[in-house]
């Protein structure tokens, strides 16, 4: 896209999810894990961001049972004030986009309050229940309707996981914003790397200008006129017509 004259690069989004002790930080619960999926212009770029954190408390069975996560595996994990930094400068100042936005930014911005870090800014926030609503009204809206509806695969979704359920969210939030995009499946791990091997460019910017291309190359019309031979054949078969309605 252009604005006076100048390139206007793709827009840089990271989608995420998160995993945690339970449904409120205001009562003690915990973010144990974190998944973040870069994208830009609504492709996946490969680039992604995972943490599991130390909660420092017990792990209650409800979410155990959710996201498979136990305290004896969590405790070994980093606390969440070691690593925020990494985890900041991932998400640099991109709007983030997360399945019920409010839970994971409530969860998130409680970690940073804790450790005397600014939250992230609201107005940051793409909630794919809002958008999903919107574009859906009156229909199922988990995560797990939303793939069906889509034809996304999720088979291998055995439990939550935070990184697994950002990739999935980052598919449905394509389809929720105008459906699937050119060289979406061009990202790393998708046929992406042979083609850049190959000398092509399989950047957004070119991707779309490849696009554009092909849909302003113009064809010669084809011959669609009867040759002399085909209109002698055809009225050769008129004329043999007995009784023929025209005639009448």
């Amino acid at each position: 896209m252009r604005v006076s004259g100048s390139i206007v690069p793709p827009m840089r989004e990271i989608v995420f999810d998160t995993e945690t002790t339970g449904l409120d930080p205001k009562t003690g619960d915990r973010m144990v894990e974190i998944g973040c999926l870069e994208m830009v212009g609504r492709v996946a770029t490969g680039e992604t961001y995972h943490a599991y954190y130390n909660p420092q408390r017990d792990m209650p069975q409800a979410a155990e049972a959710v996201h498979g996560l136990s305290i004896s595996f969590l405790e070994t994990k980093p606390l969440f004030k070691d690593t925020a930094g990494e985890l900041l400068e991932f998400l640099g100042d991109a709007p983030l986009v997360a399945h019920n936005a409010g839970f994971d930014f409530g969860f998130l911005n409680s970690e940073l309050e804790m450790i005397g870090m600014e939250p992230i800014a609201m107005d940051r926030m793409v909630d794919t229940v809002a958008l999903a609503r919107k574009k859906h009204p009156g229909a199922k809206l988990s995560l797990d309707a939303l793939c069906t509806r889509y034809g996304i695969d999720r088979s291998h979704r055995v439990k939550h996981g935070a990184l697994l359920d950002a990739e999935l969210l980052a598919q449905v939030y394509v389809e929720l914003t105008g459906g699937r995009q050119i060289g979406l499946g061009l990202a790393a791990g998708s046929g992406g790397e042979a083609q850049q091997a190959a000398g092509v460019d399989v950047s957004v910017p070119a991707m779309a200008a490849s696009a554009a291309q092909r849909r302003s190359e113009r064809r010669e019309p084809r011959p669609h006129a009867a040759s002399a031979e085909e209109l002698a054949r055809h009225t050769a078969f008129i004329e043999g017509i007995e009784k023929a309605i025209w005639t009448r």
